[in-house]
């Protein structure tokens, strides 16, 4: 996958700010300690970035991305989205963050009503905001357009598409209230490498064209490498190393993400090998160091 510099960088104050945040969950059983799924996180993302959030199955980066959403409990700290706090925002308030704060998740599938014809999945928001029939159906055929879909696609229902084409739906809908910040959880994972090429590509077009901020959550170093201008890496729900992205996947500081980008795949046989080399050598070296006696 390609990692030539995509696009410039964004300028401004923060348009999302997380300031020491902690999210526990409590646990069933007498006197049992909640389970705490983040820890003193702090992260921002200005308008026209994208974050990537990066870290392996259960290290957090999910739940931090449900807390922006608003559907992780906040125990400790603020979330603060264009200055005001929406840690504990309420329903209705949440309903008139709809119009700038949008997600779209992994399985596209699952995220679409299968039973919805595409137009109709596209202009249900646009109809919550108060959009007229006509001007529904306008904003729907630009949709289509800009995801790369045929305007045909709008009498269609998702299980006739692949999975590349339900993902640019998924994509169409958060874009339909033109929204400032899209939560993008794990949005090319369930895409095979050439699918997942198109589709970032298609977000890093969608954000040259209309200055949409990400915060951008993978499990794979190279996705994000490839579409984010700062990286988080997290790490038993709290961030290990954070800085610009170039910085962070070519000269990793923390072991851990070491370990991520030595595992990041690469098309390559022979660099494959070596990475997984690599990664063992540098496992048994972690091994080893934590195994060996603290010296007086």
């Amino acid at each position: 996958m390609s990692t030539t510099k995509h696009h410039g960088a964004a300028s401004g104050a923060e348009l999302l700010t997380v300031s020491g945040l902690d999210v526990e969950y409590p646990l069933k059983g007498f006197r049992r300690k909640p389970f705490r799924a983040l820890t003193d996180i702090n992260i921002s993302v200005k308008p026209g970035e994208t974050l990537g959030l990066v870290g392996e199955s259960g290290s957090g980066k999910t739940t931090l991305g449900r807390a922006v959403l608003g559907l992780a409990p906040v125990t400790r700290g603020t979330i603060t989205f264009e200055g005001n706090d929406i840690s504990h925002a309420t329903r209705a308030e949440r309903r008139r963050l709809g119009r700038d704060l949008q997600v779209v998740f992994q399985d596209p599938y699952t995220s679409l009503n299968p039973s919805m014809e595409i137009g109709s999945i596209l202009a249900e928001p646009l109809g919550v905001q108060g959009q007229s029939p006509a001007q529904a159906r306008a904003r729907v055929r630009e949709l289509l357009d800009q995801v790369g879909l045929p305007s045909d696609a709008i009498n269609r229902l998702p299980r006739e598409f692949s999975g590349g084409q339900r993902q640019r739906v998924a994509i169409a809908r958060a874009l339909a209230l033109s929204p400032k910040l899209i939560v993008c959880d794990e949005p090319v994972s369930a895409l095979d490498l050439s699918t997942q090429a198109v589709v970032l590509d298609l977000f890093l077009q969608i954000q040259r064209d209309t200055g949409v901020s990400y915060l951008f959550v993978s499990h794979d170093l190279d996705v994000v490498r490839h579409i984010s201008h700062r990286v988080a890496v997290m790490y038993h729900g709290e961030i290990v190393e954070q800085g610009p992205a170039h910085v962070v996947t070519r000269s990793p500081e923390h072991p851990y993400t070491q370990r991520l980008l030595l595992a990041s795949p690469v098309p390559d046989p022979d660099r494959q090998a070596k990475r997984r080399n690599d990664r063992h050598r540098l496992l048994d070296a972690q091994r080893l160091e934590e195994a060996s006696p603290i010296s007086a």
